[in-house]
């Protein structure tokens, strides 16, 4: 079946079952290899996208759910203010190690300083908690949250 789904501020048509996840239709369909597939079952985050703004796994979320909502990927979330803090405190505070989860990492970081620029080390836990990170990177995404989120209000 046919659906329309608008990602990364695109509309792209994709002739797929109403059942595949999202995941598959970005990877496979569209060739968006940003997004990694993890675990497959929403336990790990590494999958995570943002649905209008809110962090979802494309893993378990099939496209006919999709609708009219906006998918944004870690490709263009850079894009947006939240985004473009949280890759740069990423870079400044060398998070990533092997950088498998990185994308999905970010994704749900970004979400988190969209919705709350100030974040406590509760609501930083609480947002990140689904989001698996094997190298054990914790402590420096950690930092860059905060980072990021004292830079909320300045240029930089």
């Amino acid at each position: 079946m046919a659906y329309t789904v608008k990602i990364n501020g695109n509309t792209r048509s994709v002739d797929v079952d109403g059942d595949t996840p999202l995941l598959w239709v970005l990877r496979d369909v569209l060739g968006m290899t940003g997004t990694k597939f993890g675990c497959g079952m929403a336990l790990c985050g590494a999958c995570t996208v943002h649905v209008d703004g809110s962090p979802v796994r494309s893993c378990v979320t099939t496209i006919d759910s999709i609708g009219t909502s906006q998918v944004t990927t870690i490709e263009a979330v850079g894009a947006t203010p939240s985004g473009a803090k949280i890759q740069k405190a990423w870079l400044d505070r060398e998070v990533a190690q092997c950088g498998y989860c990185q994308s999905g990492q970010i994704m749900s970081a970004s979400a988190l300083l969209a919705g709350n620029p100030h974040p406590s080390d509760a609501d930083i836990d609480d947002a990140m908690s689904g989001n698996i990170c094997r190298c054990g990177t914790y402590v420096r995404i950690r930092e860059a949250i905060k980072l990021a989120a004292q830079t909320n209000g300045k240029d930089g």
